[in-house]
């Protein structure tokens, strides 16, 4: 198979039997083991990240691709985390199936199985380590075209079949599922030794015996068939994007170290500052800070701050004028739009080029646009109340949301005829970080990515700092929307 961008042909490695060497220890992580070097559910969890967690993660390192738009594998035009979401999650097995010469992804939709491959983790990982795409403000296009180094043999000229960010993403999360679900056809396996050469070393170029002890990594020998810099950088990687031991607070918990004013978000693994006091209070009750040491803030990386009020209106360098919600920046198309909504001028902020370069472009404000903000409506025959924002309405099965997620929102009262020109989606939910129970039973739960945790005790959940009366009680009904997630501890709350 085609291996990747940087590889020795398999022909030119040289197998000589020497040991791990102690002569480079200095410079190599003492924790590396070069036998099991990620777990086969690190490389296979296609769950491990959602579509925003992504492009989050990209935003956060100021990535290009945050804002890269290119083909697909199938010729559709989407952003680079959709890209990365979807060769992990919604990808196609078309054996057995007969395609038209050139398939569209609707062809595919349409014919072939709908499977999942591997981690959103692992890929992103795969193209920092093998074109540095992710880290780079502004790769070159050889870069972005052969991301994954999917169809680079070393010394072979590329595969121009292959050519493609969209073709290089799928292409290799397709060759990783092959290398483990068929290890027998390949060179490398789980369970067998073998010695492996350093060409491309910075690190060390001595020869390495190796025993892959997992599926996973005997998968990482088979695409790049060397230790040296490029499975250890898959390691370090993984490392310093993913940490598992980097604190014990799940994403939407709000971090104060004990003595500091500042204010942390934790979001997609990382600490996210708010810089502004009213940052904060826009978006969160400051009765949901949890006060910790000084050493749980240091475990994670630093994202990128909360800089500006959620919902204000911001003027920008070029006199543009933009809405703020949430990690999206809203622009009025022009000055008629910004005048329809009835937003007041003396409440437009200046923002700097940085601030606005921490949240991404969002569905642009037209004249046209109903609910900029989302509103609160009342269906004129049932009595049921909707949420309701850029063309959709999502049910409120429980009214205690009225009296928290939406406490001071006013509920309008459209036509029938206006509120069935929404589409209907499920119903709204609690965001991450909310503390829910049920009144049938004493379990408290943590809102984490979509999932129920519960806390296994309440010694766990008052030595996590957390606040009973914080807690929400909801309906039943409400509750069971949340698929359950792991319990929370203290010792092991990720």
């Amino acid at each position: 198979m085609y291996k990747s961008f940087g590889l020795a042909a398999l022909a030119a490695i040289i197998l000589l039997s020497a040991p791990f060497s102690s002569t480079n220890a200095q410079t190599i992580d003492p924790n590396f083991n070069p036998n099991l070097i990620i777990s086969d559910d690190d490389l296979m969890n296609a769950d491990s990240m959602t579509l925003e967690q992504i492009q989050n993660f990209l935003q956060n390192k100021n990535s290009y691709l945050a804002t890269y738009k290119t083909l697909n594998a199938h010729g559709t035009l989407k952003t680079a985390a959709e890209i990365i979401y979807e060769a992990a999650k919604s990808n196609f097995d078309c054996a057995g199936v007969t395609l038209s010469d050139a398939p569209t992804e609707a062809e595919k939709q349409l014919k072939c199985r709908r499977i999942t491959t591997v981690s959103p983790k692992f890929l992103l990982v795969l193209l920092q380590k093998e074109s540095s795409v992710v880290e780079e403000v502004n790769p070159a296009q050889a870069r972005l075209d052969w991301a994954t180094g999917y169809g680079c043999p070393d010394g072979w000229t590329c595969n121009p079949y292959y050519k493609g960010f969209g073709k290089q993403v799928n292409s290799a999360s397709l060759q990783f599922l092959a290398y483990m679900n068929e290890q027998h056809r390949y060179s490398y396996k789980a369970g067998q030794t073998y010695t492996f050469s350093n060409p491309y070393g910075t690190i060390s170029n001595e020869t390495m015996v190796v025993t892959p002890q997992n599926k996973a990594t005997a998968a990482l020998y088979n695409y790049t068939p060397h230790v040296f810099d490029g499975n250890y950088n898959v390691y370090r990687l993984y490392e310093r994007y993913f940490p598992k031991s980097s604190s014990r607070y799940a994403d939407g918990s709000l971090l104060q170290a004990k003595g500091e004013v500042g204010v942390w978000l934790i979001r997609d693994g990382m600490k996210r500052p708010f810089t502004s006091k009213s940052a904060l209070v826009s978006r969160y009750s400051l009765d949901k800070i949890i006060s910790v040491d000084k050493v749980e803030l240091e475990g994670y990386e630093k994202g990128q701050p909360i800089s500006l009020p959620n919902y204000s209106i911001v003027r920008a360098s070029d006199a543009s004028l933009y809405l703020i919600v949430g990690d999206e920046k809203r622009k009025f198309e022009n000055l008629d739009a910004f005048k329809k909504f009835g937003f007041n001028p003396e409440e437009i902020i200046p923002a700097t080029t940085q601030d606005l370069s921490y949240y991404r472009e969002g569905t642009m404000l037209k004249a046209t646009s109903v609910y900029p903000t989302g509103a609160l409506l009342r269906d004129p025959d049932s009595g049921g109340v909707y949420f309701a924002q850029d063309g959709i309405k999502a049910p409120i099965i429980d009214k205690v949301l009225l009296s928290t997620k939406f406490k001071g929102k006013t509920i309008l009262k459209p036509t029938a005829a206006e509120l069935a020109q929404y589409t209907k989606v499920s119903p709204v939910l609690f965001d991450d970080g909310e503390l829910l129970k049920s009144p049938n039973a004493p379990a408290v739960y943590l809102i984490v990515h979509g999932e129920k945790r519960p806390f296994v005790s309440g010694n766990d959940f008052e030595r996590l700092g957390y606040n009973w009366s914080n807690v929400i009680t909801v309906s039943p009904q409400l509750l069971y929307l949340y698929p359950l997630g792991a319990p929370i501890t203290y010792d092991v709350a990720q």
